[in-house]
């Protein structure tokens, strides 16, 4: 597969649905980690514009950028900073509304007014990565980007052989 086909008139929710039988098949026959992160964070950029999306890998003590998809960001998080820490440290998606209220927020580009991420488990139930998602837009993400953000990420972890 080399080409997402997305309408632009759909949907949010209709968007995501006919994103993931296409992620399904990109992935399908992929095991590399990296390169999988690379498509998925293109497809999310591609398919919905979002200002920032990437991956940060967790190696020892901290998250390190991985594949990414927009401006220049920051490159290792600690373990519970910021809304990645966060994520990684409470093993939950964490959707925030303004990043400039939220306690500890790191700010990479200040343009990014809300974030979504999604940690990323192995088969232990360990945290190996985060999808991060930053918007220039105040309250840009719901529980419909969670729901399918992680069935999107459902499926990668199928991919995780760690």
């Amino acid at each position: 597969m080399d080409h997402l086909y997305i309408s632009s008139t759909l949907s949010k929710e209709e968007k995501y649905v006919s994103l993931l039988p296409q992620l399904k098949g990109l992935l399908e026959g992929e095991d590399d980690m990296i390169a999988n992160f690379a498509n998925i964070s293109a497809a999310l950029k591609q398919s919905f514009n979002f200002f920032w999306v990437g991956f940060y890998i967790v190696k020892k003590e901290e998250l390190v950028l991985g594949p990414f998809q927009g401006t220049i960001a920051c490159t290792r998080i600690k373990y519970g900073k910021g809304v990645c820490g966060t994520a990684w440290k409470e093993k939950r998606t964490v959707i925030v509304e303004d990043v400039n209220q939220f306690p500890g927020h790191i700010a990479c580009d200040a343009a990014s007014q809300s974030e979504i991420v999604v940690p990323v488990f192995d088969h232990r139930n360990d945290i190996v990565a985060v999808l991060d998602i930053d918007s220039e837009y105040l309250s840009h993400f719901d529980e419909t980007d969670a729901l399918y953000l992680q069935e999107i990420i459902k499926l990668l972890e199928q991919k995780i052989c760690i």
